[in-house]
């Protein structure tokens, strides 16, 4: 029981990698499917391209921060990669693109199935224009120079079908016709949905339909961020790729080299937009502080034609300096309130930091200014007029010089970025790798042949080891036959037309053909108590190797000096004179018919001592033939003029014919073969054999292969077991 176990349990990979070998035409055809399939995919699946940039986003200005010295600090916002790239993905830069390329309007063909891709592809070519969209059908060209619908036909399928020279436009959901116009011509026609502005251009003959689709902005833009992505390269480099895919190489190479030009610019007017602002605040405090500057210097030097010259005081110079000191940061500082309010609200602490700031100025002068008050009315005036022109003089130069600096940092903006590598047209397909696609499909195909072979081999549950068939059943295996390795399949040789050459003749050193010799003794064993000399072969299905086993032991027993029959029992399908290079006529069947003598039917053969009987012609009634007393009286004559006969019976499990023969004959053995016999076949021959009254002496074991798994085989009780009609 323990070795029972123990070999159930154990996978021998030897035989099971000749179980694989011995079904390489599954495999093979696998492979070849899969190649197939492969090439398939190939044919229909359009070539994939990429395109490639790179961009630099730098952390400063350069010419402008020096220019602008503390002044950049103010100006200059640093912005991370991860901003930079958003941006390039946001609708701010793609929808220019979009606008200026027209890549809202997307046209297709019709016949783009995949049998049209498979069988008859055509060759479809859209080309984005800035004044217009170009559409190539092979040969066949059309040119929409304008298409402004309604919204509501936005990102729906329209039908585009031309008509001598006209056109019209089909709702592909409803398919009704929405309007008809004619080309070559700017049509402007207004419907219940609204204003159509539509100018197609063509001078060919176009009777193909074509798909036209207006999308939205937010659909264009998802549209093109399918193909397109952007990433940093590296970690904290400031280094973006971008990349761009398509099945036309011009198409992309255009589009990503005009988002790099959007990019850009957009890049160069925000980095300006603030520096524009400033320059607009001081156009227009500059004239104003000009004009504030004359003012105060008129009333200065009239002041001083009145009353000459005034003797100030060393204390009055110096509250003059004070004041003067106080009133310019003042101003300065109200300035720069003044730019920061445009970029914060008043709760940002840089805000409050300089309203602080401006707080504390005014309190300084607010307590000079109460101190001037006690001195002399004249020098009083004299200072504060004095104090006037200085701030207003010192102020007005400030902001002279900042507006100077601005204009030439203004000229000079070139934004934060820089474009490192423009998109270049590819050469080579990305995708579908042709090479790796034949590859894997060989992996694949190899891989699924194994699969179902080694399923198969799982399924079959036939009969492996003799020994299942004497513990189960109780009755001996007369022998184990191994596979030849010379024999040739009987089926590929009757597909060729050829006679079956007898291999206990051919190769008489074969190792079936000892497996077989070494069954003499038994069966002489098995004669010496039997009724008679006569040895049925049968088997419970066809293709189990009936008719090889009885020839070959006829071969060997004839060998050895001995008078044997073999008789061709199979009225239907019998073949055994195929293996004599004989005719089926005159056989078994004109014999029991009284059409022909005994003499005359049996028929010697190449092998000294062996007689053969065929079948002859198929009968309508060959049960009722063999049933007959007839074929009783045959045996009976057969069994003293021979020393062996042997009979070749039909399938038990297929006709009665074997039963009924069986109850004329000394020994009966039941042929098996190897993994393709399964053990409830047997059983069920033996009840039939036992309802017949009829004892089974032993089973050949046919078609042992040591070192493979054997053929795949299935069964079905069910046998298609008709008669071969042949014309002799």
């Amino acid at each position: 029981m323990s070795q029972t176990t123990n070999t159930e349990d154990t996978i021998d990979l030897k035989e099971l990698f000749f179980s694989l070998i011995a079904q390489w035409k599954l495999i093979a055809l696998c492979i070849l499917l899969s190649l197939i399939c492969a090439l398939l995919y190939l044919r229909v699946t359009p070539d994939t391209y990429s395109v490639n940039a790179l961009v630099q986003v730098e952390e400063n200005k350069g010419a402008s921060a020096a220019l602008l010295g503390d002044l950049s600090s103010m100006i200059e916002q640093k912005q991370p990669a991860q901003a930079e790239i958003e941006i390039l993905k946001s609708r701010l830069v793609l929808g220019n693109v979009i606008q200026h390329l027209n890549l809202d309007l997307k046209i297709s063909g019709t016949e783009n199935s995949f049998t049209n891709r498979l069988l008859s592809p055509h060759h479809y070519e859209t080309q984005y224009q800035p004044k217009s969209v170009l559409f190539k059908d092979d040969e066949k060209v059309f040119d929409i120079r304008q298409f402004n619908i309604p919204a509501s036909f936005r990102d729906k399928k329209i039908e585009l079908r031309f008509n001598d020279k006209q056109f019209s436009l089909t709702d592909k959901e409803t398919e009704q016709v929405i309007l008809t116009a004619k080309t070559n011509q700017t049509n402007t026609l207004r419907t219940t949905d609204g204003l159509w502005n539509i100018s197609i251009y063509t001078q060919d003959q176009l009777k193909d339909v074509y798909l036209l689709e207006k999308q939205s902005l937010p659909a264009a833009v998802d549209s093109i961020l399918v193909n397109y992505s952007v990433a940093e390269k590296g970690k904290l480099t400031g280094i973006l790729g971008l990349n761009y895919q398509g099945t036309d190489k011009t198409h992309i190479t255009q589009v990503l080299n005009a988002i790099l030009v959007s990019y850009s610019q957009q890049n160069i007017e925000r980095r300006s937009a603030e520096t524009a602002q400033t320059l607009k605040f001081l156009d227009e405090q500059l004239p104003e502080l000009k004009q504030q500057l004359d003012v105060a210097e008129r009333e200065f030097n009239k002041f001083r034609q009145q009353y000459n010259t005034v003797d100030v005081t060393k204390e009055s110079e110096l509250y003059l300096t004070q004041s003067v000191t106080l009133e310019t940061q003042k101003a300065q500082l109200e300035q720069q309130v003044a730019e920061a309010g445009a970029k914060y609200t008043a709760e940002h602490p840089v805000m409050q930091q300089m309203n602080a700031q401006l707080g504390a100025i005014n309190k300084k002068i607010a307590e000079l200014n109460a101190t001037l008050k006690g001195l002399p009315d004249l020098q009083r005036r004299y200072l504060q007029l004095y104090r006037e022109v200085e701030v207003k003089q010192q102020l007005y130069t400030a902001l002279l010089n900042s507006y100077q600096q601005l204009r030439i940092a203004k000229a000079g903006e070139i934004g934060n970025v820089r474009i490192v590598d423009t998109a270049v047209e590819p050469i080579e397909p990305i995708a579908p790798k042709k090479l790796q696609i034949l590859i894997l499909s060989l992996f694949l195909g190899g891989f699924l042949g194994t699969l179902l072979a080694l399923l198969r081999n799982m399924m079959r549950s036939g009969i492996k080891d003799s020994a299942q068939i004497e513990n189960e059943l109780d009755l001996p295996v007369y022998a184990t036959v191994p596979r030849s390795p010379v024999q040739e399949s009987r089926i590929n040789i009757l597909k060729k037309k050829k006679n079956i050459p007898i291999l206990a003749v051919k190769n008489s050193d074969d190792i079936a053909i000892e497996s077989l010799r070494s069954m003499r003794t038994a069966i002489h064993f098995a004669l010496s108590s039997a009724r008679n000399n006569l040895i049925t072969i049968s088997g419970p299905a066809p293709e189990v190797g009936k008719s090889f086993i009885s020839t070959n032991l006829a071969t060997i027993l004839a060998q050895s000096d001995k008078r044997v029959l073999i008789i061709d029992a199979d009225l239907r399908r019998g073949y055994l004179h195929k293996y004599f290079n004989l005719d089926t006529q005159p056989g078994l069947t004109e014999l029991l018919n009284g059409q022909q003598s005994l003499d005359t039917v049996i028929r010697p053969t190449e092998v000294p001592g062996l007689s053969v009987i065929s079948r002859g012609k198929s009968p309508a009634n060959p049960s009722e033939l063999l049933s007959s007393n007839q074929f009783k009286n045959l045996l009976e004559q057969m069994s003293e003029k021979f020393d062996h006969v042997i009979i070749d019976t039909p399938p038990v499990l297929a006709v009665t014919d074997g039963i009924i023969i069986s109850q004329y004959t000394g020994v009966n053995l039941v042929i098996a073969r190897y993994a393709k016999t399964q053990m409830k076949e047997l059983e069920l021959t033996l009840n039939r054999f036992e309802q017949a009254g009829v004892k089974v002496n032993g089973f050949i074991l046919n078609d042992i292969q040591r070192s493979s798994a054997g053929y795949g085989y299935g069964y079905n009780y069910a046998y298609a077991y008709k008669a071969n009609k042949e014309s002799n």
